[in-house]
């Protein structure tokens, strides 16, 4: 729907372009435009009417569009059509006076059509306010071309004062800048210098570093194989000394007194003892070492729980401690049936040989795509500032005591390096008194 337009002229000789200049300020001072804005639009008017003043006459109206955002239209039409590619050239200069300047070559003749949006702030366009526009553009008196050409100086005074004062601020803005410039500049030379002198001690930092890594390798390594060829030699003397121990308390061997017999068998014992603590020594040198691949297959978890049950219930012989392997929730898995095996039995014996009182528990559950492995007891409990060093070779919580059995502080490190190669990984939670919770947690495909 086409809105009402506020005023209709018609531009026929030379002296109406002052009027049409008159005019167009005074319609934009009426709907709201801003000072500036009515210079701008005032001077396109005048502009546009002078190129087409020399085609015959022009007719000249004023519109507001108030859907959406509010528009000041103007439309200028003669008669004489097939000019648009002309004006559009001529009036390339002028379009930046408005929003948007289109020229249309019609039928009937060719049309100029210029838009300004009106500011945010403008009065609002009511239909009696429109109609009270048009009463009074209606009686508008033009003035004479020497009046225009006062409110035109006056304008132009207006604006160059505008300039100066925009000259001046501009000067002071530069000075500033030029200061600022010089502050980064300086600040820019500290700060290269500081981070020049940073990296040559961060190179350095990195040299050292690269350097005891190397050393830290070639220890680790060389205590692996210190490892692996003294638990190796070890193993054939201890284990002589376990058969000659049997040997000798073998009923075909000559009667032993009582105290030869005692004696025998503190020395088989602690054989035995020694015997444990070569192979966990070698197991863990191996681990350290990478020598221990994984052979992965699929794991029936009801078989290995009954055999973990099997295997460990002669440990389990106290009425006071329940030991109970559950069900699995995940019925196969595929891993290295070994391998998990060991991870597992030394988890559970480390827990029925610390657990006084209470239950020891296994079980296995489905977790974000991952299969998680708990043994929960009710032990001793390990404070938080020590859960992640009995992880650590030889170390044991201080004040502990096994229940029953003998711990060398092999068994964890070994479970969580066992862990790793199975691509999962084991951690503790505990409490003093509260009983300790070891997860295994290892993905249920590889």
């Amino acid at each position: 729907m086409t809105a009402e337009p506020l005023m209709r002229m018609r531009l026929r000789v030379e002296q109406d372009i002052f009027v049409v200049r008159q005019i167009g300020r005074e319609v934009a001072q009426a709907v709201g435009l801003e000072s500036q804005d009515q210079t701008r639009l005032a001077t396109a008017l005048s502009e546009v009417g002078r190129v087409l003043l020399g085609g015959g006459h022009t007719d000249i109206t004023f519109t507001v569009e108030t859907i959406g955002v509010p528009t000041l239209r103007v439309a200028m039409a003669r008669p004489e059509p097939g000019e648009a590619p002309r004006l559009a050239e001529q009036l390339q200069q002028v379009g930046r006076l408005v929003d948007t300047m289109e020229v249309d070559d019609g039928g009937t003749g060719t049309v100029v059509r210029m838009a300004r949006r009106l500011p945010i702030g403008a009065p609002l366009l009511t239909p009696d306010r429109m109609d009270e526009i048009r009463a009074g553009l209606a009686r508008h008196v033009p003035g004479t071309p020497l009046d225009e050409l006062a409110v035109q100086n006056q304008q132009l005074i207006g604006a160059l004062d505008e300039v100066r004062a925009q000259r001046d601020d501009l000067a002071r803005l530069n000075a500033e800048l030029e200061e600022t410039n010089r502050g980064v500049m300086a600040l820019y030379n500290q700060l290269s210098q500081e981070l020049e002198d940073t990296n040559r001690g961060v190179v350095a930092l990195y040299a050292e570093l690269e350097e005891k890594s190397a050393q830290l390798a070639a220890a680790s390594e060389a205590k692996s194989r210190f490892l692996a060829n003294v638990s190796h030699e070890l193993r054939a003397p201890v284990t002589a000394i376990i058969g000659l121990g049997r040997l000798l308390t073998d009923s075909g061997s000559d009667e032993l007194t009582a105290e030869q017999r005692r004696q025998v068998d503190l020395i088989r014992g602690s054989a035995t003892d020694l015997l444990t603590l070569v192979n966990g020594l070698l197991d863990l040198a191996k681990a350290e070492a990478g020598r221990i691949e994984p052979t992965w297959s699929e794991v029936d978890l009801k078989v290995l729980f009954g055999q973990l049950r099997g295997t460990l219930r002669p440990l389990a012989t106290r009425p006071e401690v329940e030991f109970t392997v559950e069900e699995p929730g995940v019925p196969v898995l595929r891993s290295d049936e070994v391998l998990l095996a060991q991870v597992l039995r030394n988890l559970l014996t480390n827990a029925l040989k610390f657990t006084e009182s209470g239950s020891v528990r296994l079980s296995v559950r489905r977790t974000d795509g991952d299969a998680e492995f708990v043994v929960a007891d009710t032990g001793f409990g390990i404070p938080a500032e020590l859960q992640e060093r009995i992880f650590e070779e030889f170390y044991q919580v201080p004040g502990s005591m096994p229940v029953s059995g003998k711990g060398t502080g092999l068994g964890l490190p070994y479970a969580r390096r066992l862990a790793g190669i199975l691509g999962g990984a084991l951690r503790v939670d505990s409490a003093p008194g509260k009983g300790s919770t070891f997860t295994l947690r290892l993905p249920l495909t590889s």
